[in-house]
């Protein structure tokens, strides 16, 4: 469904991608993941047809991406970050004028609309004004308007951000759907608790590179290891900072197969210094981050002094 090698793109001196690879088949949902900054929406505009890229291919179900764009902006239904809605539309008119933009017509035309919907919990919504919705409601309309034509690739760019609890359930459960369907779908997002809930495919793009990348399972199981984690009242002690320790302000996280025996050989060292608590950390998503790049996975709602207190 999409095939993307060697991909750069810089802003002037910023390297916003820098030689990128990507492959999603039928089916299947890719997780792009990593902090801000890291390359991901830029790597959505060049897919979605809305940039260019300075060098490398993007074929979209066979078709050079690059070469023709049109061709295979129809193949794609893409919802980016910033919510694109008209405030002045009902819920229904708001679909059957952007339905009409994709082409369909007549009866198609109104019953895609309902249906897109009625999967995203937007019926009873679909008289009221795009400008009387809630930020979550208007995150629903945002993305079934992205899925009105049934895209074979769909570009969901932070689907989630400020979103409420039912909305980002709805938007999970309307990604499953999709995938079970047959579409290919590139999720995008800050959270990964979110791909984990899904059980998608990972690809972690960071500094502009993808330094990671594969089914779920198999990252954890080649990069991810349990640690013990231990937060001070001040600085790190040495007596802390044994080999592959990774410090972060005030709290060190040290890899082990065995936090028991790790956590008694620490402790004992320790000699009095004001330890604040201390955590086991499973094998997850943000261990694989830690991995591969040496640095704590921080989200968009995570400040670097909230994660070092974490």
């Amino acid at each position: 469904m999409l095939a993307a090698a060697g991909l750069h793109k810089s802003y002037g001196t910023t390297v916003a991608l820098d030689g990128v690879d990507l492959t999603v088949d039928a089916g299947t949902v890719l997780g792009l993941l990593g902090p801000n900054g890291a390359g991901k929406t830029t790597l959505v505009s060049l897919v979605a047809g809305l940039k260019r890229p300075d060098a490398g291919t993007i074929s979209v179900c066979g078709i050079d991406a690059v070469r023709d764009p049109h061709a295979a902006r129809r193949l794609i239904g893409l919802a980016p970050q910033e919510t694109g809605v008209y405030p002045t539309l009902t819920v229904r008119d708001n679909l059957f004028f952007f339905a009409g933009l994709a082409g369909l017509r007549g009866r198609t035309r109104r019953a895609r609309g309902e249906e897109v919907a009625d999967a995203l919990g937007l019926t009873p919504l679909i008289a009221r004004r795009a400008s009387q919705l809630s930020g979550g409601e208007r995150r629903r309309l945002h993305t079934a308007i992205a899925l009105l034509h049934h895209p074979r690739l769909v570009l969901l760019d932070e689907p989630t951000t400020g979103a409420d609890v039912r909305t980002r359930g709805e938007i999970l459960a309307l990604v499953r759907r999709l995938a079970d369907e047959g579409s290919a779908i590139v999720y995008s997002t800050h959270y990964l608790h979110e791909i984990e809930d899904l059980g998608a495919d990972v690809a972690f793009v960071d500094r502009g590179r993808v330094v990671a990348s594969g089914e779920l399972d198999e990252l954890i199981e080649r990069f991810a290891t349990s640690a013990l984690e231990l937060t001070f009242d001040g600085p790190v002690p040495d007596a802390a900072r044994v080999d592959g320790a990774t410090v972060d302000g005030s709290s060190v996280r040290i890899p082990t197969r065995d936090a028991a025996r790790t956590a008694a050989a620490v402790l004992q060292r320790l000699d009095g210094a004001p330890l604040a608590s201390i955590e086991v950390v499973r094998p997850s998503l943000e261990s694989v981050f830690l991995t591969v790049t040496g640095r704590r996975y921080v989200s968009e709602t995570q400040t670097a002094a909230e994660v070092g207190a974490a």
